[in-house]
Order: structure tokens, then sequence, then C-alpha cells
């Protein structure tokens, strides 16, 4: 029997896999990333455990980094799409951006590129929106805040408007900026709420 049919024979007997997880990429900054806490006890891995459960059929796939920019993930997007060809993905940036002070304007188009890209990747797309302390003034900071909301409605995307909603004072760490692991399951459920209509 030639090797060719051989080959084809054998192919045709080898299990195939049910399906393949679709992957959640988190595509974020510190706060994403489990700054200050342990990595099993981030709001992202809870979130892997929580979906393992009720929709077993994705998988998280973590891409934040410390310190991250909305420039730098306009930089990074692209080969993390190539990577990781997700079905959905939660950016969660700019917070690094405007405690910088930088301009809001720009900080808007570098998300609008990560968002575009998401969307040409044939993702669907979570933003996870922040708010500043009032150091740049209350304009500044009003600018910032309203900037999601437009990016969502510009694109027709979900929208978390504040990832920290209903974080209580006692639930952060001594920088006053990252989340305790006390505070990881309600940022968690915070993101699965805007997320699950995403998941069909």
């Amino acid at each position: 029997m030639p090797l060719k049919i051989i080959l084809l024979v054998a192919a045709l007997w080898l299990p195939c896999p049910v399906y393949a997880a679709k992957n959640i990429l988190v595509f974020g900054d510190s706060l994403s990333a489990g700054y200050g806490i342990a990595v099993a006890e981030s709001w992202v891995s809870l979130l892997q455990h929580e979906l393992a459960r009720s929709h077993p059929g994705y998988r998280v796939v973590n891409a934040s980094i410390s310190g991250e920019t909305a420039q730098g993930g306009r930089q990074r997007i692209a080969g993390a799409l190539r990577q990781h060809r997700p079905a959905a993905v939660i950016v969660e940036l700019g917070a690094n951006d405007g405690l910088r002070g930088f301009n809001v304007a720009g900080i808007e188009a570098d998300l609008s590129r990560i968002i575009e890209d998401a969307r040409a990747a044939r993702a669907r797309v979570l933003l996870v929106g922040m708010r500043l302390p009032p150091n740049y003034g209350e304009t500044y900071t009003l600018q910032f805040e309203k900037m999601y909301r437009k990016l969502a409605e510009k694109h027709r995307i979900g929208l978390l408007p504040f990832l920290l909603e209903s974080v209580a004072p006692e639930q952060f760490q001594a920088d006053n900026l990252h989340p305790t692991k006390e505070a990881q399951p309600l940022l968690m459920r915070n993101v699965l709420k805007e997320l699950k209509p995403l998941l069909r």
C-alpha cells in the first residue's frame, strides 16, 4: 500500500477534539496583571475559574503588563491578536496615561486603534473604564472619564464604566491605587456582568 494512503488512513482514525477553547484576551495594565498580590488571587484568574464553571468553552489569556499605557498597548495589540486569536478582548488601559497627564485626545486615539485592530480580527470587545484622582483638575478628570463612554458608543462595543466600582477604601493596597486580594472577587463580578453578553 502506498505510503500516502497509509498516512491518510491513519489520520482518519486519529481522535478529533470536540471543540477548541475560545480565547478571551485580557489586555490591560497592573490592575489586571495582579500587582501586589498572588497571580492566582487576581480578578483575571478568578474569571477563568468562574468561566470554567459557567462557560466551559472559553479560556482566559492574560496579556496585561504592569505600567502599560494605551500607547504601549497600541504597539503590542497586533502581535497579541496574532498569537492568541481571541474571540473576545477585554481592553483595560488608559489609567497610566491619565496618571501621567497625557493628552486625552491622544489616549483616546490609541485606545481607538486597539479596538479597531481587535474588531478587524473578528473579536468582540469589552472596554473597561477608569477614573482618576483630581491631581490634574476637574476638567481633565471629567474628559478622561467620558472618553470611555465616547469610545464605546463610537465603536458600538461593550463598556464597564469603572473597574473599581464599589471597592471600599480599606480594600486598596498601601499605594491607594491597587486593590487588595479581598477586592478581586468584586472586580471579577464587575467585569463578568458586562462580559456575559459577549459570550455567545
